[in-house]
């Protein structure tokens, strides 16, 4: 996991699996850029192989925070694969979901 800044936006680019056993280091990440007044959020999800309820879990308490911050967050997923499983559980209607990093830096 990385984060960057791209002008006043804050990209979290992540790789590999969000599980159980990794989630704690992401969200650890995300309350310090939220605590820094970093609540203009992109989660760069294109590189995660997998994703668990966890994951979830904690995508969907990063928006909450974010969002208590006045902050706003969009996801980039391009895989059909993890865009499924925002369909499956309508998360798609809570996300804002772009499927590059460009769209979600111009949206």
């Amino acid at each position: 996991m990385t984060a960057e800044d791209v002008g006043a936006r804050t990209v979290v680019h992540v790789a590999g699996e969000i599980d159980v056993s990794s989630a704690d280091r992401l969200r650890e990440r995300v309350a310090a850029l939220v605590a820094e007044q970093r609540t203009d959020l992109v989660i760069d999800l294109t590189e995660v192989t997998f994703m668990d309820s966890t994951g979830l879990g904690l995508l969907v308490g990063t928006l909450k925070r974010v969002r208590t911050a006045g902050g706003r967050l969009v996801l980039v997923v391009d895989s059909e694969r993890l865009l499924k499983v925002f369909r499956i559980t309508g998360l798609v209607q809570v996300f804002t979901i772009r499927d590059t990093l460009a769209a979600a830096l111009a949206s």
